[in-house]
């Protein structure tokens, strides 16, 4: 679909770079130096004995990499994935993982005096995937916690 350098462009920072996407409602985001590349739903092959949101593995030109579905990881209705669904791809701890989201909206810039933390709210709210909170022109962007999502605990 297309490769992140060209979206936001080489020569462009990358420090207050953010990844917007959506998962029913809300906005969600994740620091652009994670992500990979933007790629559409492809076949997945299923794996036996992998927790329910793990949808499975794609071979991507030569590399097998796990796909979650973002969607089941934060317990929302399943939906059927559609021409708007993407699966981003992540670079973490040296690991390659998709997320498949159900659309990629831009590359928003979000200052640092733009960022709320969520701290203890979050642990309140019972959400352990949202680090922080940011706000923009077109709303706010709830900030993954890329660690936490990928973990099982």
């Amino acid at each position: 679909m297309d490769d992140i350098h060209e979206i936001i462009g080489e020569e462009t920072g990358i420090a207050n770079q953010y990844m917007a996407f959506m998962v029913g409602a809300e906005i969600y985001g994740m620091k652009i130096e994670f992500v990979s590349e933007i790629i559409n739903v492809q076949t997945i092959t299923v794996v036996p004995e992998v927790p329910f949101y793990i949808k499975g593995i794609i071979n991507l030109r030569g590399k097998i990499l796990p796909v979650m579905d973002v969607r089941l990881r934060f317990n929302k209705e399943p939906i059927e994935y559609n021409d708007r669904t993407c699966i981003i791809v992540i670079s973490i701890h040296n690991t390659l993982v998709g997320l498949i989201v159900d659309t990629v909206r831009e590359v928003m810039e979000i200052l640092p005096e733009d960022i709320a933390y969520t701290g203890d709210a979050a642990a309140e709210m019972h959400n352990r995937y949202i680090k922080a909170i940011g706000k923009t022109e077109a709303g706010v962007v709830l900030l993954l916690d890329l660690d936490r999502l990928m973990s099982d605990n």
